[in-house]
């Protein structure tokens, strides 16, 4: 019998909370089958197993916070521990298993199949997060030849450190029939189950929104349950955000609702502390008429290159930052109190907050500064599609240079927002709506929108700060400008 011990999933992480079980005890997983979903200070993560077996103990119960190392689960060979005579309840993180009786044989090799996963047509050696197999009946399939003991633990080790390599992120998941199985020989023959198709985040939605997935109808591709279905069914989602309203229904007869601070939320609020109370902020505001901006944006809609990607006023702000820090390349920089020292950044890596159920994260788009105006839509539609949808990964969180917060699509003019740690300046750009405004002596109705900058003002000084932000204004007001630069 082998245990799977919590890795450390990237960046020092120390600490994780089981959030879902993918399998139950009696089921039979393969090698990079998802086996449970955690949560860590910044995202939530899915593991896959680096075994291959049957699940003898789910070692730590759901909702629980554990260190890096300990043992989560068992996973061994139906034929050394009948399903019969496992514990019913999970063990405590750490406990050892025991054999269910004397002179059981030996505990299995781990399996490790260090193959392409995109060489191989599908099967145990595909994606490091494959697919949800949690609903099987009790069979064994087929093994391949185990690995040498010797061999196992370093295989299982670059296994599990090439799942979390920067910038991995979870692929789309949809649930297939399973290949052919061989049952075991003390159990029945398998039994069919029909899955309802759904990508993990989903289901995490599904079951926040108490929505039970099997009575969805899916407008998905091949009748994939999509958020929108869940959305519809349940709880909808707040205007203009790109996730589902996180509050919950109060209990009947209770006041109040306690609840733990944890996760990505907690990171968030010790970040937000320590950059507010660090960093002496300055915000500079500035109010401006966005419509040739907006037209733009519609002529970029019409365009056939840009037809597959979607085009908003965002893209134009991004590319108007990235222009005006040639100017004003202190922007781009950030204040090493403990060296002393100003690191100007030659790269741009841009970051956007999104706000999401568990707290705000702030994936960024590596190198922008050197992506094509259609490449650069393409990676910030990829972006928020991944933050949607509860997949963002650490590593594209890390790194971070410069970060944009769109309170707009909440209706909100603008505000004061705090810079993200590790960098100096962030902008927020309000709703962009009609107002009058005054054009040449006439009161006339143009598309107005609010820039706020915050900026850290032991370097960057009001005229650095004031010029990027006019400069950016500018850019909007009048996109053709950006020649200019």
């Amino acid at each position: 019998m082998a245990e799977f011990k919590l890795p450390d999933v990237g960046e020092g992480l120390t600490e994780a909370e089981i959030v879902t079980w993918k399998v139950k005890e009696g089921d039979t997983v393969a090698i990079n089958d998802i086996v449970v979903e955690i949560e860590t200070a910044k995202s939530l993560v899915e593991l896959p197993s680096p075994y291959a077996g049957v699940v003898q103990r789910l070692m730590v119960p759901e909702g629980e916070t554990i260190p890096v190392g300990t043992p989560i689960i068992a996973i061994g060979d139906a034929l050394d521990a009948p399903l019969d005579t496992l514990p019913s309840e999970p063990g405590e993180p750490g406990e050892p298993s025991e054999p269910s009786e004397p002179g059981d044989g030996p505990a299995p090799s781990p399996e490790i199949d260090l193959s392409n996963p995109a060489a191989s047509g599908g099967g145990e050696g595909e994606s490091l997060v494959g697919r949800n197999k949690a609903d099987r009946s009790a069979v064994r399939r087929a093994r391949h030849a185990a690995v040498p003991a010797s061999a196992g633990g370093a295989a299982a080790q670059l296994q599990l450190q090439g799942s979390f390599e920067p910038g991995l992120a979870s692929p789309d998941v949809a649930d297939e029939a399973d290949e052919p199985a061989v049952p075991a020989t003390t159990a029945p023959a398998a039994v069919a189950v029909v899955r309802t198709l759904a990508k993990p985040p989903v289901r995490k939605l599904a079951k926040d929104l108490g929505v039970d997935l099997s009575t969805l109808t899916g407008t998905g591709p091949h009748g994939t349950v999509t958020r929108d279905d869940v959305q519809s069914a349940g709880t909808s989602a707040a205007p203009g955000d790109s996730t589902a309203d996180s509050a919950r229904p109060a209990p009947a007869g209770e006041r109040e609702t306690r609840e733990p601070i944890k996760g990505v939320r907690k990171m968030m609020g010790q970040a937000m502390v320590g950059s507010a109370f660090s960093i002496p902020h300055v915000t500079e505001w500035v109010t401006i008429d966005a419509t040739r901006t907006m037209e733009l944006v519609e002529r970029l809609k019409a365009r056939r290159e840009f037809r597959d990607v979607k085009v908003s006023p965002l893209l134009v702000l991004a590319r108007a930052i990235m222009l005006a820090m040639r100017r004003t390349p202190e922007i781009n920089s950030w204040w090493d109190d403990e060296a002393s020292e100003v690191v100007y950044k030659h790269y741009v890596n841009l970051g956007i907050a999104a706000a999401t159920p568990r707290g705000l994260v702030v994936p960024n788009v590596k190198n922008a500064e050197q992506l094509p105006l259609l490449e650069l839509a393409g990676a910030l539609n990829e972006l928020t599609a991944t933050a949607r949808e509860g997949r963002t990964q650490p590593a594209e969180m890390a790194g971070g240079t410069f970060t944009i917060t769109n309170v707009g699509v909440f209706g909100v003019d603008s505000g004061t927002p705090i810079i993200n740690p590790g960098e100096s300046a962030i902008l927020c750009i309000g709703a962009i709506k009609p107002q009058p405004w005054v054009v040449d002596g006439e009161i006339v109705v143009r598309q107005v929108t609010t820039l706020a900058l915050s900026f850290d003002h032991r370097h960057i000084d009001g005229e650095k700060g004031s010029r990027f932000l006019a400069d950016v204004a500018g850019i909007l007001e009048d996109p053709a400008s950006a020649l200019l630069f």
